[in-house]
């Protein structure tokens, strides 16, 4: 199977991205750099693309121009072990950027993440409906997510 890059688009901050991005998670490493030449369209000697990896995922970003921006249509999720790695990487990627409902936020460049405990889709996927019911609601008045609150408010009786 041809393997999946991930592709982002920046206007022009392609490489501090991919270093902020380098920054938060562990095993991860930039690449490569290229650069626009006499051809263009970009202004020759600036940077093109930024090849990068994030713990074994390789991606891609480009300074495009200003005319896409993230929105989120498009996320990337973190299946965190745990509530210390929830409040880490919550912590890391919304710093400059905005918190938003159910565990997603936008990072400093605008692009979207689901910072969620890898527990989550087992507990949504509850065979005890009610149960399930009771974390999704716990869930909707959260931004970062808290997993003992949202096991408590699945066990409530």
């Amino acid at each position: 199977m041809p393997r999946i890059t991930p592709n982002l688009w920046f206007d022009t901050q392609a490489e501090e991205a991919a270093e902020f991005y380098v920054s938060v998670f562990p095993n991860s490493k930039i690449k490569n750099i290229s650069y626009y030449g006499e051809a263009g369209p970009g202004e020759a000697g600036t940077v093109l693309t930024v090849e990068f990896v994030l713990d074994g995922q390789d991606y891609l970003a480009i300074n495009g121009g200003p005319q896409f921006t993230f929105d989120e249509a498009v996320s990337f999720a973190i299946d965190c072990a745990d509530q210390a790695e929830i409040d880490y990487y919550w912590d890391k990627l919304s710093d400059g950027g905005e918190e938003g409902p159910c565990g997603w936020l936008k990072d400093r460049y605008g692009l979207s993440w689901q910072v969620v405990p890898a527990a989550m889709a087992e507990l949504m996927s509850d065979p005890d409906q009610a149960r399930t019911q009771r974390a999704m609601k716990a869930m909707f008045g959260m931004k970062k997510l808290d997993i003992a609150a949202l096991y408590a408010a699945a066990d409530e009786a």
